[in-house]
């Protein structure tokens, strides 16, 4: 308790603190200005869509990584972990000259009227980049511990390969996705460094909350960007409540009758 006061609530105390000596209009004033409203609707959209999407094509990966065999799998299975290790301002970079209107990928896309860099679809991109390691890394012990005999049993019974997944392969699936959705979706909502590259920063279009609070610093505005931080991290408190509410739920369905 002694360590996690230090490094978790002392600070957070610290932060609400100084946001309750603003007074109440004060703060009120801060966190419901247009432009900050507006960067928690493209922090908050971008994160859970980018999450959601991590969720389903993280299982894709998990499951091919585990359930087949293939030439450069072990390659495939060490880049998974590259977001993780990947400085988040190369990520940004990198991810800039792609999806540029004259990068590698940016230059396909333009002409469809699909703009990438520099607009919400950027800020989605890069969020989908670093938060799936952390699906794929919370399904894939998941899927090796269940046995494909259990499958090949359903199939003996008689039952389809949808109704085999959707009885037990995904109940069993159920909390590790889910938990792997809320990391993903918290890393998204305090990233920074990959998103300032590629999202252009203009207010009220492509500015995220944490930028914003950057901006506020360097103007010297530490009760402003004090009051957004104490914001984003309420948020952020309930949407992890949430999903750790769900992951509970998840686990007693799958949960063996008498098991503790």
């Amino acid at each position: 308790m002694t360590w996690l006061s230090l490094i978790v609530l002392i600070p957070l105390g610290a932060a609400a603190l100084k946001t309750a000596g603003m007074g109440f209009d004060r703060f009120l004033e801060v966190v419901t200005s247009p432009r900050v409203v507006a960067s928690y609707r493209i922090t908050f959209g971008c994160a859970l869509a980018a999450a959601l999407t991590n969720v389903v094509f993280g299982m894709v990966v998990a499951w091919t990584l585990v359930r087949y065999r293939f030439p450069g799998k072990r390659l495939l299975d060490a880049l998974v972990d590259l977001p993780f290790a990947l400085p988040t301002a190369v990520a940004g970079i990198a991810l800039t000259a792609l999806y540029s209107e004259s990068g590698w990928i940016g230059q396909f896309l333009y002409p469809l009227g699909l703009q990438t860099a520099y607009s919400k679809l950027g800020i989605y991109i890069a969020l989908t980049f670093i938060g799936l390691p952390f699906v794929v890394r919370t399904v894939q012990p998941v899927l090796e511990d269940l046995s494909p005999e259990i499958e090949e049993a359903s199939a003996m019974l008689g039952a389809t390969r949808g109704q085999t997944f959707t009885r037990i392969v995904f109940p069993t699936l159920a909390p590790s996705l889910i938990s792997g959705f809320g990391l993903s979706f918290a890393r998204a909502i305090g990233e920074y460094g990959s998103v300032v590259f590629i999202s252009g920063n203009m207010p009220m279009k492509t500015e995220i909350t944490p930028l914003l609070i950057v901006t506020q610093l360097e103007q010297y505005n530490y009760d402003a960007a004090t009051a957004i931080a104490v914001v984003l991290l309420l948020i952020s408190f309930v949407m992890l409540f949430l999903v750790n509410r769900l992951q509970r739920h998840a686990l007693k369905s799958v949960a063996r009758p008498g098991a503790k």
